[in-house]
């Protein structure tokens, strides 16, 4: 099994933070790990998504399980059997008025997990914490912004 989790408190509102991770259009904008995503909020519905993995380019559809309106957003992949799951969690915590706790939450698992984390981890590791970080900041930034036009 292959767990990675990134916690990070970012100064905004949970409305925004929830903008933010559900803005798919607008991925390509902040988001270098996925810089382009489509879904519904709607667990069933698919999520496509172009994920760059190193030097790789990859689409991949996977399917919405779970939405919690301003506070978790759910996807798994289509399961190989016994062989090979994962699930995919933004979880989101207001904190304050202007503070949320934002988590990032990849899950690899099965069989073939051992063979397929090792094979990819190093790469999942740095895209998850990138995509975490570039989250933050682009949440802070749009909270600046709707405190500056007040």
């Amino acid at each position: 099994m292959l767990k990675l989790v990134y916690d990070h408190h970012i100064t905004a509102p949970v409305d925004v933070v929830w903008e933010v991770v559900t803005g798919f259009s607008d991925y390509g904008e902040w988001n270098s790990f996925t810089p382009a995503c489509d879904a519904e909020l709607q667990p069933g519905a698919p999520i496509t998504m172009t994920v760059k993995l190193g030097r790789r380019v990859i689409r991949q559809t996977e399917s919405v399980s779970e939405v919690v309106p301003k506070s978790l957003f759910e996807y798994r992949m289509k399961p190989l059997g016994p062989f090979l799951r994962s699930y995919r969690q933004h979880r989101i915590t207001a904190t304050g008025p202007n503070d949320t706790q934002y988590q990032s939450v990849f899950v690899l698992y099965g069989w073939l997990s051992p063979i397929v984390g090792a094979l990819m981890a190093k790469d999942l590791r740095a895209g998850f914490e990138r995509m975490s970080r570039e989250l933050k900041k682009r949440a802070e930034s749009v909270a600046t912004k709707l405190v500056q036009s007040d």
